[in-house]
């Protein structure tokens, strides 16, 4: 990896959020956007929504910057099962700054470790966050 690479810490206040996130009994869709603080190099809290859906939370994304969700969704199985899987979103929308781009990138393993999530996606652009979409990437796991 090359010097300039920067790796975000998570802000304490937005792991204990994530943590409480995980643990939530709701059943309805909910959102955690999250955005790199510059100055501070840390991954902060932006907003939190309860009720949420995919198109919903799309309209909540900038256009041209990048940005962390964790999505808890209501996901009915084939089979008629119902889960509420967490899912990572990376946001990085083409166009970006590049710095700003690195920045993100850098940080988002980190984030994805102390959220402790393995449902992780990425989009380009934030028209690509669907229901459809978001359903065809958890069909792969059963």
């Amino acid at each position: 990896m090359s010097d300039s690479l920067v790796v975000c810490e998570v802000d304490p206040e937005l792991r204990e959020k994530l943590r409480k996130f995980r643990f939530r009994k709701e059943t309805d869709n909910a959102a955690i956007i999250m955005k790199v603080d510059k100055d501070r190099q840390m991954v902060v809290l932006e907003e939190e929504f309860q009720n949420i859906s995919p198109d919903e939370l799309k309209m909540e994304l900038p256009e041209r910057q990048p940005r962390f969700v964790v999505y808890s969704y209501k996901y009915v199985h084939a089979d008629g099962r119902v889960s509420y899987p967490l899912c990572f979103i990376f946001s990085s929308p083409v166009g970006c700054k590049p710095e700003q781009q690195m920045m993100y990138a850098g940080s988002k393993n980190r984030l994805v470790q102390t959220a402790e999530l393995t449902k992780v996606f990425e989009i380009r652009t934030t028209d690509d966050l669907t229901e459809a979409w978001l359903q065809e990437k958890l069909s792969f796991f059963r």
